[in-house]
């Protein structure tokens, strides 16, 4: 990664979360993503490999449970979990260092979100595609957007400031 070069980073609490929080994001053709995942999966990480296969423009996929510090650049374009709306602890704990961040002085914190009480939420326009690659991608959790189409249906932004 060059040092002056902005990059766009996806913290991914679990595998899925990049897809069903950030697929607008993701399927960008102007955007080169990082995803960086904090899950630790054998099973659901060769799933999350399949990505590339489907999103040429990733730039790079890791699997770790921290952010490298070489990604922390108050100039990069972070995309968190909801530390508010969203339920998950996962997600809320990752938030918290997302808002944690951004209180340091990090203004390219961005929020994402599928919970539906948020306000901020909109219908993902290309609903059919986002639920066609978690079908490719993750097999293992098709029972979670088949019995409920928030997962595909909708996603939400939300930049704050602090």
């Amino acid at each position: 990664m060059q040092e002056n070069k902005i990059e766009t980073i996806i913290i991914s609490p679990h595998f899925d979360d990049e897809i069903i929080g950030t697929y607008e994001v993701l399927t960008n053709p102007l955007i080169k993503p990082i995803i960086i995942y904090m899950q630790d999966d054998e099973e659901r990480k060769q799933e999350a490999l399949k990505l590339k296969n489907h999103i040429e423009t990733i730039q790079v996929q890791l699997f770790q449970k921290s952010i490298p510090s070489m990604f922390l650049n108050p100039k990069n374009l972070f995309y968190f979990p909801d530390p508010i709306y969203e339920f998950h602890p996962d997600h809320r704990k990752w938030g918290a260092y997302g808002e944690d961040l951004l209180r340091q002085g990090f203004k390219n914190v961005i929020f994402y979100n599928i919970n539906m009480q948020a306000p901020y939420m909109h219908e993902v326009k290309d609903f059919k595609g986002k639920r066609r690659l978690l079908e490719k991608i993750y097999p293992s959790q098709k029972n979670l957007w088949k019995y409920d189409a928030k997962y595909y249906l909708f996603e939400g932004y939300c930049k704050w400031i602090i």
